[in-house]
């Protein structure tokens, strides 16, 4: 019977890493994950590991608390506040936020380690006994490099690529999957342009995200509920990918710039030609849009007091179910905030008559 560890001529091989200890910052990763090897063969040349960006943070000692603790008396309350503020403390920038229904506020951000995500990619679930949430890696392509020259150098292995996953959900798509954070000695993107299909037709915007679809593979391996935190991919389409420390990491794989046809929510982008930015206490003071189903009033509401930001003298009445009317000693202002508060109620998606009084 042919052994399925030994050289495959076709397909792709995922296997788990289990019995992984509890990581901390006194824990050896690298040693911890060639020993998972060991009944696997080892650590082979052209071998590529997915490991979570979890096990990085922990052996790295990337864990923040966000209790305000019992000192904090009055201020215990501010739990919220707290990890807010290490969300946006994690952020270059905010692209859209929302209200839940317990008050809290959900942002998506470009992270500082690079992907735009959910809060940054803070981690409360399976932190282990410390407690705390974890943080990811600020340079991901740098940890996956330390983590793969670790393995190489102890391994005696030269071609072997590391990749660090981790989990987000995708505009316009329901669910979560796995992508790649950080890799090293990895080719992540596979650009077919300039060549041709099957059919011998120029290909002009094919490019694999070579790199998230083995950490999407792998993660079907591992996972959350089973505490099996990295895999090792074998077989020719592996092969193809892995080889030296040299090339661009997972982080070239980030849209930004020009590239980013939707650098921020629609609602957030009028906000903030109008004086509330994302994740600014401007916004907060106009108040931030729900997640879930608003009234009209709550909405039109929002809309006056961001047509009214930074705007003195200047009073509105009116509801969205009749019409509003600007009163200002100055008609050239008055004449300014119903300009804003039009903008404003199409927005928050409401048509309804402004005038000046």
């Amino acid at each position: 019977m042919t052994n399925p560890l030994h050289d495959i001529a076709d397909g792709l091989l995922v296997l788990p890493l289990r019995g992984l200890p509890e990581v901390d910052d006194q824990t050896d990763l690298a040693g911890e994950l060639l020993a998972r090897l060991a009944p696997l063969g080892g650590l082979r040349d052209g071998d590529l590991l997915v490991v979570s960006s979890k096990l990085i943070s922990k052996a790295d000692g990337l864990r923040r608390t966000t209790e305000a603790g019992p000192e904090a008396g009055p201020e215990a309350g501010q739990d919220a506040l707290l990890r807010e503020r290490l969300v946006l403390e994690e952020s270059v920038r905010v692209v859209a936020e929302r209200a839940t229904s317990s008050g809290r506020i959900t942002r998506i951000v470009e992270a500082v380690a690079g992907p735009v995500m959910a809060a940054a990619g803070l981690d409360a679930s399976n932190t282990g006994p410390h407690g705390g949430v974890l943080v990811l890696p600020r340079d991901p392509d740098g940890a996956a490099e330390s983590l793969r020259a670790q393995l190489a150098e102890r391994a005696g292995v030269r071609r072997v690529g590391v990749i660090l996953s981790d989990t987000a959900g995708r505009p316009w798509r329901g669910g979560l999957t796995d992508f790649a954070l950080g890799a090293a000695g990895v080719q992540v993107l596979d650009d077919l342009r300039g060549g041709r299909d099957s059919d011998g037709r120029p290909l002009q915007v094919t490019a694999r995200a070579v790199a998230d679809e083995l950490a999407a593979a792998a993660d079907l391996v591992k996972g959350k509920a089973d505490a099996v935190g990295a895999a090792v991919l074998r077989g020719p389409v592996v092969s193809q990918v892995v080889g030296g420390a040299e090339g661009p990491g997972a982080r070239s794989l980030v849209r930004t710039g020009p590239g980013d046809w939707f650098a921020t929510g629609h609602l957030e982008a009028v906000r903030a030609a109008l004086g509330a930015a994302p994740g600014t206490e401007a916004a907060r003071e106009v108040g931030i849009p729900s997640l879930g189903i608003e009234t009209d009033e709550a909405r039109g509401e929002r809309a006056v007091r961001l047509a009214l930001l930074g705007q003195p003298e200047v009073r509105v009445e009116g509801s969205p179910t009749s019409r509003y009317a600007v009163h200002a000693p100055d008609p050239v202002r008055a004449g300014r905030v119903a300009a804003r508060l039009e903008i404003a109620l199409h927005a928050e998606g409401l048509s309804v008559d402004v005038t000046v009084a």
